[in-house]
């Protein structure tokens, strides 16, 4: 990276009590990087994490949770696939909450993501998450206005309890703009292999993308703290997508300082016979 390119961990950061409006901010920037100059810079932070993360391990004090949103076709699969798959699957879980089954609806709406959340070594990553029930149960209406409006406190105190526990926080938001959703809708229809990724509800989803917006905004805007920051991604080029995730995920683990913990026994004199 270029010394005089401050880092994108700060460039693309929500600072907390700032207002940004997602309609102001370019989907397509790349902020100065090229994709042929990027592939050597994302290969960088995709080796970072696996040393990272191998330490992570290795150590067992720090947890780390990684969030994922944005609208349909975002591409949060994308980046689990294309940046997450620099972890080894041992210390690394992937959950993707859906609709709550009974047992699940039964309890309080945080109680399955509390279950999900990582233990000291670990990284987990959350490919949609409790971010669902100030969104998805807003745009659709599914609970009252006083009910969703006060889940931006909830999360915010949950995710400090977590923080205050040893849990580093990182949250991903994907901003793709509504030409590139539709593309990539098509694309998965046009393509037999992708055919099962597209349902007939996505197009239902897409008329409701104002809604969508100003919904996100409110997340962005009262939900990124210090101790758990907002990350707006611009996602319409995944090759820049993948290089500001791996970038700011390394630079974040970075901090952390993890380190190899000494051996238990003396093993100078062991010889293997």
């Amino acid at each position: 990276m270029s010394t005089s390119r401050r880092p994108l961990r700060d460039v693309l950061r929500v600072k907390p009590g700032t207002r940004i409006r997602l309609a102001s901010l370019d989907p397509a920037d790349s902020h100065g990087y090229t994709k042929d100059a990027a592939a050597a810079e994302l290969q960088n932070g995709l080796d970072r994490l696996t040393s990272l993360q191998d330490r992570l391990w290795a150590e067992s004090k720090h947890p780390v949770l990684v969030i994922l949103q944005g609208i349909d076709a975002s591409g949060k699969d994308g980046s689990v696939n294309h940046v997450m798959g620099a972890f080894n699957p041992m210390g690394c879980s992937v959950t993707s909450f859906k609709v709550p089954t009974p047992i699940e609806a039964a309890h309080d709406y945080l109680w399955r993501v509390h279950q999900r959340t990582p233990a000291k070594g670990e990284i987990a990553i959350f490919n949609r998450s409790h971010y669902e029930e100030v969104l998805v149960v807003r745009v659709h209406d599914l609970v009252p206005k006083k009910v969703w409006q006060r889940r931006f406190e909830h999360i915010n105190a949950f995710e400090r309890l977590l923080v205050d526990e040893g849990t580093t926080i990182i949250k991903f938001f994907l901003l793709i703009d509504r030409d590139e959703q539709k593309a990539r809708l098509q694309s998965r229809i046009d393509n037999p292999e992708k055919n099962w990724k597209f349902k007939l509800g996505d197009l239902a989803e897409r008329k409701l993308w104002d809604d969508y917006m100003l919904a996100y905004e409110d997340v962005l805007n009262r939900c990124s703290t210090d101790q758990a920051p907002w990350y707006v991604i611009p996602a319409n080029r995944n090759w820049f997508r993948n290089l500001a995730i791996a970038q700011i995920l390394a630079d974040t683990l970075d901090r952390l300082k993890p380190a190899y913990p000494p051996p238990a026994e003396d093993l100078s004199k062991v010889v293997i016979e």
